[in-house]
């Protein structure tokens, strides 16, 4: 019988396939006719074969039958272990209820019990209240007719606290009818409060019960904000009435003209509540400050209508302008006067303004009266111009500093502040009212009285003979403008409507510069005067006829007591770093043109003669640079650390025309080659200067140097133009430009050998243009002491080398100053020496291009 399976991956016994033919096995078993002779053996051995698989199936059968019964009885055995353990939780489920039943009925009697304590408790509570709240009514009701009003007020925050409580039992009539009773008892309490207050009042009792109605107003402050509303406005109202029926009804007395009496009227008010009625009232009910405010509503309310009355003319006449503005500035000080008296701020002291924190504080009463004026500002505004005219004025002929006020190096002019506190309160007064227009035509009339305070005021007083403390107050006093002019700008650029363009005010800015600049110039030129005499000594000198050199020149020993005594005053009051740095600088600078000027006065010079400046200019460039050591401590570290580097820049140049100087013109190769080292350039009319000043004059001698110069130019491509100076921008190596002797106390050389040019050396373009800028002054011109000379131009232009040095050691705004300095020193080289000390430019001294 074939049977089908599943398909396998093992071979598939051929006994097993649906086409099976038994007559392969058979030839396999019989191959040969011979091998059927075994067929019995072969028969009795399949037939054995056939007996064992059937004994095996069928102990295999009796096992399986064996196995199905074992699993029945298993399956009735746990099917009878559930219904025994359903049965077991039936029955803890049934003792849980019968437990939790019990615990039910024994809890239930505990619950009750405790239901019934709390309500025992609220009861008693409340009925403990309540007879505390009986208690505490009839007490206040008798303390009340009694007018014990310390006592009731006591009692009646006792009473208004009880009777919160019993919000919720309202529905009971007892607790209703006691609870309409106790707001009867307080409107009656109200009522005889208020009585006592209008009789009290009305009899003039006051100082003799101040202490009844200050214990009166405990009773109003418990009764709530209400009732101390209708105190307090009682109180303003009867304060102000007999004020109301003089201004209001009467059209003399409420005109403007009176508008001073209506003000004192106030703090006639104000005195009396200070006096008499400050005891009586709490401090937190504010009681002046309301009635302060109440006074202005109905004053503002009374000006609307009399300006609105006057601005539609009457009797074919308007408002008068000077009235107006009269009244608008009362107003705005006595706002003022308001502001400070409520802040508390009207018995300090005057100080230094600073625009920055202006107006940090809240305005307690804001425009409280002047709003009615705005519509008509810019009059005030108008009017301010005559008011600041004036101020100035004053100023002009005050001294720089009270009597009684002492000096010290910080010193600054009192009109400085007051200039500047009026700003600040006329600014708030404007800014309160309007932040518009007439805010910014405000502030364009203070940038114009700025620029006069600094002209008219503070360089009116600048002159040669000014007292040295006055000087320094002028100093600091431009310095502070400057800086609180920078506030003022950015105070009212934050308040200024967005629509509109604040003022900068650079220009006053830069009118304060110049004033600090005229004041160290005039400063310098003081130190200058004092060295004329020692400067007329070396112009004197007969450098030609030198037969030696020495340690120093004997106007060089004059020239350095000189220069001492006359700075170290200076320097010692010089308290900002700002202000010494210029100071070094500025003096430094014109110190070394005066020399230079004068030096190239008195020439020729020999080269011992030009060895002795060399020797000259090294010992005065040590004490130039010992000034330092005069100054405060705060600003000394700062400039040590720059005035050397500009000492050694500044003297660079007359250096290396000293260095040329001293070459001898035989051979001329030497000197030729000597100036291509020191000098650097091919400009034949810098060459011939040198000629000059060494005294090389006669025509034909000129001409032989300068062909041999003009050779040497064309056989050397390393050498500058003068037409293109600053195309080579190494710097100048001062040891390096030294003659051979290389000691910085030079001495003649002893033979005068070619000097050959370094290939690897540079020299500096600066001192060519500095040698084609130079002037050669008139021998017989009078001797210049100013601290701004003719010549020497490119020394100034050096300014520029050593002042961005300093730029890198200082905030922003001293490397814009410092900057411009250089560049002033620049445009004004060219002028006459000994022009005056003017003001014109000057506020580029400190400031760079904008």
């Amino acid at each position: 019988m074939a049977h089908s399976r599943p398909p396998s991956t093992q071979p598939m016994d051929p006994l097993d396939l649906d086409d099976y033919n038994p007559l392969g096995h058979i030839n396999m078993l019989f191959p040969t006719s011979g091998t059927l002779s075994s067929l019995p053996a072969v028969s009795a051995g399949l037939r054995q074969h056939t007996a064992l698989l059937t004994k095996e199936i069928n102990d295999k059968v009796l096992a399986q039958r064996e196995s199905n019964a074992a699993n029945l009885a298993g399956i009735e055995r746990a099917k009878a272990d559930l219904t025994e353990l359903f049965q077991r939780i039936e029955g803890v489920a049934e003792r849980a209820r019968v437990t939790e039943e019990g615990i039910t009925k024994m809890t239930g009697e505990i619950k009750r019990l405790d239901s019934g304590k709390r309500n025992l408790t609220v009861s008693m509570t409340v009925l403990k209240r309540l007879q505390m709240l009986t208690t505490a009514y009839e007490q206040l009701r008798t303390l009340g007719k009694t007018r014990q009003y310390k006592e009731c007020a006591q009692l009646l925050q006792a009473v208004m606290q009880l009777m919160a409580h019993f919000k919720s039992y309202r529905s009971i009539d007892q607790i209703a009818t006691l609870s309409r009773n106790v707001a009867d008892l307080q409107r009656e309490l109200l009522e005889q409060v208020c009585e006592d207050f209008e009789l009290i009042f009305a009899k003039g009792e006051i100082s003799h019960k101040r202490a009844t109605l200050a214990e009166s107003c405990l009773v109003v402050d418990a009764l709530g904000d209400a009732a101390r509303n209708r105190v307090v406005m009682w109180y303003c109202n009867t304060m102000l009435r007999e004020y109301r029926q003089i201004f209001r009804g009467n059209d003399e007395a409420g005109s403007l003209d009176n508008i001073s009496r209506r003000y004192a009227w106030l703090k006639r008010i104000l005195k009396t509540y200070d006096d008499e009625h400050t005891g009586i009232f709490p401090d937190s009910w504010k009681v002046n400050q309301i009635l302060t405010t109440t006074f202005c509503d109905g004053t503002k309310e009374d000006y609307r209508t009399i300006l609105g009355r006057f601005s539609r003319k009457v009797d074919g006449k308007s408002l008068d302008v000077d009235l107006l503005l009269r009244c608008l500035q009362e107003t705005l000080e006595f706002e003022h006067w308001l502001e400070q008296r409520f802040s508390g701020e009207h018995s300090k002291p005057q100080k230094r303004v600073s625009l920055e924190t202006a107006d940090g504080k809240e305005k307690i009463f804001g425009k409280a009266i002047s709003e009615a004026f705005e519509p008509y500002l810019s009059w005030w505004v108008e009017a301010q111009d005559r008011t600041l005219s004036n101020k100035v004025s004053k100023f002009r002929i005050d001294p720089l500093l009270a009597e009684d006020e002492e000096f010290t190096q910080s010193s600054v002019a009192p009109s400085s502040i007051e200039l500047f506190a009026m700003y600040r309160v006329n600014l708030n007064q404007c800014a309160t009212l309007s932040t518009g227009e007439n805010l910014l035509n405000l502030s364009e009339l203070f940038g114009k009285y700025l620029n006069s305070y600094a002209e008219q005021v503070l360089t009116a007083r600048l002159n040669q003979n000014i007292p040295l403390q006055d000087a320094i107050i002028i100093l600091n006093t431009a310095e502070y403008c400057q800086t609180t002019t920078g506030q003022l700008a950015t105070w009212i650029s934050g308040k200024l409507d967005k629509n509109l363009t604040a003022p900068t005010y650079e220009t006053q800015q830069d009118s304060f510069l110049a004033v600090i600049n005229t004041t160290i110039k005039l400063l310098v030129n003081r130190v200058l005067a004092a060295l004329e005499q020692p400067f007329r000594e070396m112009r004197n000198m007969p450098w030609t006829r030198l037969e030696s050199v020495s340690d120093q020149s004997p106007h060089v020993t004059q020239l350095i007591s000189n220069l001492h005594a006359q700075s170290k005053p200076i320097l010692s009051l010089l308290h900002t770093t700002t202000h010494s740095r210029a100071f070094l600088s500025h003096l430094s600078s014109s110190f070394l043109q005066t020399f230079l000027t004068t030096l190239l006065a008195s020439r020729p010079i020999s080269e011992l003669g030009a060895e002795q400046n060399l020797l000259d200019i090294y010992i005065l460039k040590s004490s130039l640079q010992d000034l330092a050591s005069y100054l405060p401590a705060a600003p000394t570290t700062t400039a040590t650390n720059y005035y050397p580097k500009l000492l050694t820049t500044l003297f660079s140049k007359p250096n290396a025309l000293l260095k040329t100087l001293q070459l001898p013109s035989t051979p001329p190769q030497a000197l030729i080659q000597g100036y291509a080292l020191h000098i650097g350039d091919k400009n034949t009319n810098n060459f011939k200067k040198v000629l000059e000043i060494k005294g090389i004059t006669g025509r034909r001698e000129v001409n032989t140097l300068t062909e041999l110069f003009s050779a040497h130019i064309t056989a050397s491509a390393e050498l500058s133009s003068s037409n293109t100076p600053g195309s080579n921008r190494n710097s100048l190596n001062v040891g390096d430009l030294l003659s051979p002797n290389t000691s910085p106390h030079p001495s003649r050389p002893s033979s005068p050998k070619p000097v050959a040019v370094n290939q690897n050396q540079t020299p500096d373009p600066s001192i060519s243009v500095f040698l084609s800028q130079l002037a050669l002054p008139d021998k017989n011109a009078p001797l210049p002491v100013q601290s701004t000379s003719v010549g020497a131009q490119s020394l100034l232009n050096s300014g520029k080398d050593t002042l961005a040095m300093l730029q890198r050691t200082d905030t922003l705004s001293v490397e814009k100053r410092l900057e411009g300095a250089a560049r002033m020193f620049g445009d004004r080289i060219g002028k006459v020496m000994g022009e005056e000390a003017g003001g014109g430019g000057l506020g580029r001294f400190f400031r760079g291009d904008r």
